[in-house]
């Protein structure tokens, strides 16, 4: 088994998720910012062109970082981040589409359609003129999430799971790229605070974080 991986936001997402696991899997890096992701021989492991990918023994390819997560979840179920029993699995579940739907696909095409969009106007259909709107979008989600997550430590309860990972690697991440985390938001600060000073925090960070100045 190998992570096909790169700098930026979701293959740390799940470089944290192995962190948090104590998973130690081979990894082979692709040049993201010079597009290696949209080229072959990847492409022919990956069509959409996207990092990262776990390429199984017998060469099966899996993309999607969120799919990645759960079958490193079925290969070593503990310590659990999406759920030991159904009724926690499908409250994680739950809260990773309501943080991705709600306020990460904002961000992450805020920062495609403006500060990002010298890397992305060849790669994929990049619209300028929204960008600020989707940022707003993103900023109404934190706000709703700031009041839900009141009274407890993390996202989807009191104990770590995939969605405080989903959220935390593209937070970190935009707050170097024009979206930094609102100070007036003070249960997500508490939270951001939080996951920053997990081990897996540093740990999952890019060779390369460093010097591009970016969190990935």
């Amino acid at each position: 088994m190998k992570l096909l991986n790169s700098f930026g936001p979701n293959p740390r997402l799940v470089r944290m998720f192995m962190a948090e696991k104590g998973m130690n899997i081979a990894s082979e890096d692709l040049d993201l910012l010079a597009g290696a992701n949209r080229q072959a021989p990847y492409l022919s492991k990956n069509p959409a062109g996207q990092t990262p990918s776990l390429e199984l023994d017998d060469g099966t390819v899996i993309a999607e970082t969120v799919t990645i997560c759960e079958y490193l979840e079925e290969q070593q179920p503990s310590p659990a981040l999406i759920g030991s029993t159904a009724a926690e699995r499908a409250n994680t579940r739950m809260w990773v589409r309501r943080v991705e739907l709600n306020i990460t696909e904002y961000m992450y095409n805020g920062f495609r359609f403006a500060e990002g969009i010298e890397i992305f106007r060849n790669r994929v259909l990049c619209l300028p003129e929204s960008a600020a709107g989707l940022k707003a979008n993103g900023k109404a989600g934190r706000e709703w999430l700031d009041g839900l997550i009141a009274g407890r430590d993390f996202i989807a309860g009191n104990k770590i799971s995939l969605a405080d990972i989903v959220l935390f690697a593209c937070v970190d991440f935009a707050k170097d790229v024009g979206q930094p985390l609102e100070p007036e938001f003070k249960n997500l600060q508490a939270w951001y605070a939080r996951m920053s000073a997990r081990p897996s925090a540093q740990a999952s960070l890019h060779p390369a974080a460093p010097q591009l100045k970016m969190a990935g």
